[in-house]
């Protein structure tokens, strides 16, 4: 199990950057991932936590950015992270 529990952290991990290019937050981000993606909040907020430790300046800066009227809408949010999944999908079938 090692193996494949790397390979979903390491995919886990891959969503959420996707999620920080589409300026989401943490909470938008475990929200999306557990309604899209099936991903458990927990998990969601554990691998974010540990990308925030190792990139502590980058997160700083994403949060002064990250203003409130800046949230997408559902649907938009729904589409992106459709798109996110096949192309997740795709690279994992090789």
């Amino acid at each position: 199990m090692g193996d494949s529990s790397a390979s979903y952290i390491h995919m886990v991990q891959h969503l959420i950057e996707k999620c920080l290019i589409f300026r989401m937050t943490k909470e938008e981000c475990m929200e999306a991932l557990s309604k899209h993606a099936s991903i458990e909040p927990v998990i969601t907020s554990t691998v974010w936590n540990e990308l925030e430790k190792e990139n502590k300046e980058f997160f700083k800066a994403y949060a002064q950015y990250k203003s409130k009227d800046d949230r997408m809408s559902e649907e938009e949010t729904s589409q992106i992270i459709q798109k996110m999944m096949s192309e997740s999908s795709k690279a994992t079938d090789d």
